[in-house]
């Protein structure tokens, strides 16, 4: 632990609020639907789901690392730490009123045309099935990336909350907590990705997905809402 402020309980209940969010789960539902085309046996799309996960654990880590050390190293933690509440409260906000009017007025999701370009980037993929397997799962690699920067308006804010969290604190400190939460993250996509080796098809995983969108976005917006107040009122604040 370090500081009064942030517990192991909500690094973990902040990344297990950002894996199941709708934005998420339906791009590796529609990801392993483009596996099951590719690589057609069981064990490859294990593998290449696997491979998946691991480059999203990777760029999602750099990123928290990248902005956690540019906001300690330009002395901006205090601000960077209001800003990150503010935008909880924000986001939680509009994801409860999806909860109510799913998909109507601004609702948080991917940036313009990120979905149109991953269908364009797994054709593309697709196209070069026959060549080195190699290069297929290279590719593969290449798209989860992708994905996760595309996917940061949809999904960042609890990420982003927590960060704001561990900005009070020293970066050499804050390095184990974001191991953490990024290892907790991935951890329902693995739970997907066996269900899918196990036999279960990306159809049902997709009627699962529309089934509990709007309860999931619910639960991420009231946890967003209460963790923003919570950052405010943990300053004290004198109104």
């Amino acid at each position: 632990m370090f500081g009064e402020n942030l517990t192991l309980g909500i690094v973990i209940t902040a990344a297990l609020i950002d894996a199941v969010n709708p934005c998420v789960l339906g791009v590796l539902i529609f990801l392993i639907a483009f596996m099951t085309r590719v690589f057609k046996s069981p064990r490859k799309i294990f593998l290449g789901g696997l491979l998946y996960t691991a480059v999203v654990y990777v760029t999602y880590l750099f990123i928290g690392f990248g902005i956690l050390k540019a906001a300690l190293s330009a002395d901006l933690a205090a601000i960077f730490y209001w800003i990150a509440a503010l935008i909880a409260i924000g986001a939680g906000l509009f994801e409860i009123k999806d909860y109510f009017w799913y998909g109507k007025g601004f609702s948080l999701q991917m940036f313009p045309g990120a979905a149109k370009r991953i269908k364009w980037y797994v054709n593309r993929i697709e196209a070069v099935e026959g060549r080195h397997p190699l290069i297929l799962f290279l590719t593969t690699a290449a798209l989860g990336v992708f994905v996760v920067l595309v996917e940061l308006p949809c999904t960042g804010a609890p990420y982003l909350a927590i960060l704001g969290l561990l900005a009070k604190g020293k970066y050499a400190l804050a390095v184990p907590f974001l191991l953490i939460y990024n290892f907790v993250f991935i951890l329902p996509l693995i739970v997907i990705i066996s269900l899918a080796y196990l036999g279960t098809s990306s159809e049902r995983l997709e009627i699962w997905r529309k089934k509990h969108r709007a309860l999931m976005r619910l639960f991420i917006g009231l946890f967003l809402v209460c963790l923003g107040f919570y950052m405010i009122y943990s300053l004290n604040p004198v109104f």
